[in-house]
């Protein structure tokens, strides 16, 4: 049995691994570099993985919605400046390339949310692995903020049918368990879900209450 999970874990990565690659054929990328030797083997590389490419210097302060990766130099003349689209959670995976390892410039290159980083002088070998990594774990990020977003959902949810519990429980002198029985049959008759239910008695409540005062 842990053998066939094993297998089956293993069959998944390998599937989404190798569309990962296949998608970075198709990336639309956008290289914030001077137009140097690093810049050009840079953008030659991304031109023989496939990719889409525009090299430009300096930054811009936004980038188009067609973009899905973003490579952009650090420059201790440039560390400072912050773009819009820069930040802990930025809307595409960047990369950041460094021809410094000094504080000031790494510090640069974590605040404004690089997930890899390319060290000059820039070769060839690095470049494809450094996309990867970068795509895959932007998408990670992504999938794990989508799991946040539901859990926190859900626990809203419970907590609106909990609120909505104690009310029933309070103005129509009922058991917690009628309490959940009435809005779930409201739920039903109405074809909502029960938390629909739930914030409309709060709702009238907060209404009543109001009025009361």
């Amino acid at each position: 049995m842990a053998n066939d999970a094993q297998e089956r874990v293993a069959g998944r990565v390998q599937r989404s691994t190798s569309s990962l690659l296949r998608n970075l054929r198709t990336l639309r990328t956008m290289v914030f570099h001077p137009k140097d030797t690093d810049g050009e083997v840079l953008t030659e590389q991304l031109k023989r993985i496939g990719c889409q490419v525009i090299l430009m210097w300096p930054p811009l302060p936004e980038i188009p919605d067609t973009v899905d990766v973003v490579f952009c130099a650090v420059r201790p003349d440039h560390a400072a400046n912050q773009c819009g689209w820069m930040g802990p959670d930025p809307d595409v995976p960047i990369i950041a390339l460094v021809n410094y390892e000094n504080p000031t410039v790494l510090d640069a290159a974590l605040q404004m949310g690089a997930l890899t980083v390319l060290a000059a002088p820039v070769r060839s070998s690095g470049i494809l692995s450094s996309l990867a990594v970068a795509k895959h774990l932007y998408e990670e990020r992504r999938e794990m903020r989508r799991r946040i977003d539901r859990l926190q959902q859900k626990l809203q949810s419970a907590n609106d049918v909990s609120q909505a519990k104690a009310i029933l429980v309070r103005t129509r002198n009922v058991s917690d368990e009628e309490a959940y029985r009435i809005i779930r049959e409201q739920a039903m008759s109405k074809r909502v879900a029960t938390e629909d239910i739930a914030r409309s008695i709060i709702q009238a409540d907060g209404v009543l209450s109001y009025v009361r005062k």
